[in-house]
């Protein structure tokens, strides 16, 4: 009984180096390739938020040729102030500071102004 417990005291198990390096060249490579993937779920995010605000400007300018049809273009100011855009992150547009413009064709269709 005496020796096997110094048996199994004396026995010292542990990772050898190249096991623990092995890991570590996994783990870089892991990370190599997750890096530019999350960098491209960022920027696609972006894109998409600037393509959704885009879309909820244009809607806004729609509804406000609705209320005022002769109008052949409209900005982001005077569409908040109409009320049909909210403030964005709760910075409200100045009169000096209208934002991007609206135009209107003869069908009525809204296009940002070049």
């Amino acid at each position: 009984m005496r020796n096997k417990l110094k048996q199994l005291m004396n026995k010292e198990e542990g990772f050898t180096l190249v096991e623990l390096l092995a890991v570590i060249v996994i783990l870089g490579i892991i990370v190599a390739i997750a890096i530019p993937a999350i960098g491209n779920l960022i920027s696609g995010a972006t894109t998409d938020a600037q393509a959704a605000d885009e879309a909820l400007v244009l809607d806004a300018a729609r509804l406000y040729r609705v209320d005022n049809p002769t109008a052949s273009e409209v900005n982001e100011y005077q569409l908040q102030e109409a009320g049909f855009l909210e403030t964005r992150n709760g910075e409200e547009l100045t009169s000096t500071e209208t934002g991007r413009t609206i135009t209107f064709d003869t069908n009525g269709r809204a296009t940002f102004k070049e």
